[in-house]
């Protein structure tokens, strides 16, 4: 009688156990497929890394060593990461000298808070180009003595958002026709100058410019020659003032300006010079040249004066007492 051989495996046992080289051959196996994983995972994590628009960062804050930068640094910023991994200067260095104090004030609070969400800077990259960065930063341990306090922080490019915002808000302050100050916008930056001066004893003046006969332009020449005009006068006053001073249109031919700093005198010669400025200023529609007058109204300051509406009032008055006595002159209040 034939009799199969049967096909056994063979399992290991107390009795026979298996031999060294198999089961050094299966831990081989098996590390080799933990490091496969391993490097799947490190080539996921550093796909996910480059495709994130954000900067993850870390240092050591003692040393203000960088530990750590994501490759979306080199993106935003412009610059080599390894340059920033050898000197942490190489972030210091790149933002903006206006918001630098800011910069490095707001992230030392990161020591008394263990996290700041709040920070919004600018840099200017190595081009030139100057970018909007909000930058959230944490501690990531609980600082124990002895051992290094790690900071690690993530920083988004918001350029876009900042850029948006700047328009919507110039949208909102600025008369669209002047590119001035618009009512609201002037008024609220003029209260603030006031209180600016009291609280200081300083001295501040308040303007009002009327342009004499504007309706006789409309009618002789037209609204788009209107326009021109009040955008060249607009563009007069830009020309004259100072750079602290506020100008803005308050209403259809009439204009407003407040010199803080301003003493009477010299307030008196800026009214003097700006209406002689507008008196030469010249127009052509259709061949046909025309000129036009401001009239002013002029108030300082006074220990009297209580709120801006006091000194608004005063000058509101001198213009139209200007426009009485012929127009093309400055009357203080």
């Amino acid at each position: 009688m034939v009799h199969e051989k049967s096909c056994l495996i063979d399992v290991p046992t107390a009795e026979h156990p298996r031999p060294a080289a198999a089961a050094t051959l299966l831990e081989l196996m098996h590390a080799q497929g933990e490091v496969e994983r391993l490097s799947e995972r490190e080539q996921l994590l550093s796909s996910l890394l480059i495709s994130v628009n954000a900067v993850l960062w870390a240092i050591d804050w003692e040393t203000r060593r960088v530990l750590y930068v994501s490759p979306a640094y080199e993106r935003v910023f412009g610059r080599s990461a390894s340059l920033l991994l050898a000197d942490y200067r190489e972030w210091r260095n790149s933002i903006h000298p206006e918001d630098l104090d800011y910069a490095e004030r707001s992230l030392a609070r990161v020591l008394e808070q263990g996290t700041v969400e709040d920070r919004e800077y600018r840099i200017i990259t190595a081009d030139g180009q100057i970018r909007w960065l909000s930058d959230k930063c944490y501690i990531n341990q609980q600082v124990e003595p002895g051992k290094p306090v790690i900071v690690v922080g993530i920083a988004e490019d918001i350029t876009e958002k900042k850029q948006l915002e700047l328009e919507l808000h110039r949208l909102a302050t600025t008369d669209v026709l002047t590119q001035t100050s618009n009512r609201r916008h002037f008024f609220e930056c003029a209260n603030q100058a006031f209180d600016t001066a009291c609280a200081q004893g300083a001295p501040l003046a308040f303007l009002l410019l009327d342009i004499d006969d504007f309706k006789e332009v409309n009618d002789s020449y037209g609204h788009l020659e209107g326009d021109q005009v009040l955008r060249r006068i607009a563009e007069s006053g830009r020309g004259i003032l100072r750079r602290g001073d506020l100008f803005g249109r308050i209403g259809g031919e009439e204009f407003a300006v407040v010199l803080p700093g301003c003493v009477p005198e010299m307030a008196l010669l800026v009214a003097e010079r700006l209406g002689k400025e507008i008196q030469n200023l010249s127009f052509n529609y259709e061949g046909q040249a025309f000129g036009v007058t401001i009239s002013q109204g002029l108030a300082n300051l006074t220990e009297q004066d209580t709120t801006l509406d006091n000194l608004f009032a005063r000058a509101d008055t001198a213009m139209y007492e200007a426009k009485r006595l012929g127009k093309n002159r400055v009357l203080a209040g």
